[in-house]
């Protein structure tokens, strides 16, 4: 299970104003943090600097690689800001997305092979929201077609199917989930990856639906999530799924989880 450690998020208020400030102690202490849960990538977003991004962005990249040995991912939806900081990028990264908007892919995709990324690829387009399994399932197998043509490994891209908010479309969760399922089924060799805050939008005790969704994933097949390691109840409820179906032999992650006091 891929975990890719979302906290350094410029739409996070603490995190804004610490770019802002250049407060390196505490971005780097982010970082730290999510490693030490058992995180596998740093995701790094900048995004909220409208017009400032790369600057903020190599900023950031520089405080966590000084701090941190994990591989990035970057987070940004513009090809000229991943351009502009990949060369930064001490190990092979992730980017974080391409979609099937054409200029967004002409511009990601060459990126992707020169250096060698993993690309989270988002079940989006210009003009169509994929809110059923249907949709999700025919952008999935477009994003499959760019990525072959393009020369890139299936096992290096991660298909996100979007989930949205359960509080708008209570059917949502199931579309997903049955995406997920079909995905990891018929497509050989690709992951699959999802952010789970979306859904709880607008619910209370959103953690509690974020987490079930989680688990709910897992168990159809999902093998990378965007998401707070550093929540013990979230990354537990994460590490017991993985175990129950299947994907641990003996249960050494489990164990070594709970040893590391990682479980709650």
């Amino acid at each position: 299970m891929l975990i890719i450690g979302e906290r350094i998020n410029s739409s996070r208020k603490r995190i804004a104003e610490a770019m802002s400030g250049r407060d390196r102690k505490f971005i780097q202490s982010e970082a730290k943090a999510q490693a030490e849960a058992g995180a596998h990538y740093i995701d790094v977003n900048a995004g909220a600097f409208i017009g400032e991004e790369v600057e903020y962005l190599k900023w950031t990249i520089d405080a966590v690689q000084e701090a941190c040995d994990l591989p990035l991912c970057i987070d940004s939806p513009d090809a000229g800001v991943i351009r502009e900081v990949l060369p930064l990028v001490d190990i092979a990264p992730m980017v974080n997305s391409i979609t099937l908007e054409p200029a967004r892919l002409e511009g990601m995709l060459p990126l992707i092979v020169e250096f060698k990324a993993k690309v989270i690829g988002l079940c989006q387009s210009e003009d169509l929201m994929a809110d059923s399994t249907e949709a999700k399932v025919e952008m999935a197998s477009q994003l499959v077609e760019k990525v072959k043509l393009a020369g890139i490994p299936l096992d290096d891209l991660y298909i996100d199917p979007l989930v949205y908010p359960l509080g708008t479309d209570a059917k949502s969760a199931v579309a997903t989930l049955d995406a997920i399922a079909y995905i990891m089924k018929e497509f050989s060799g690709v992951h699959t990856a999802c952010g789970l805050t979306n859904i709880s939008h607008g619910l209370p005790c959103r953690k509690l639906i974020n987490r079930t969704f989680l688990v709910s994933a897992i168990i159809r097949g999902l093998d990378g999530a965007i998401m707070d390691p550093t929540d013990k109840q979230l990354y537990g409820a994460m590490r017991a799924a993985v175990t129950i179906a299947g994907e641990d032999e003996f249960c050494m992650e489990y164990i070594r989880a709970f040893r590391a006091g990682r479980l709650e």
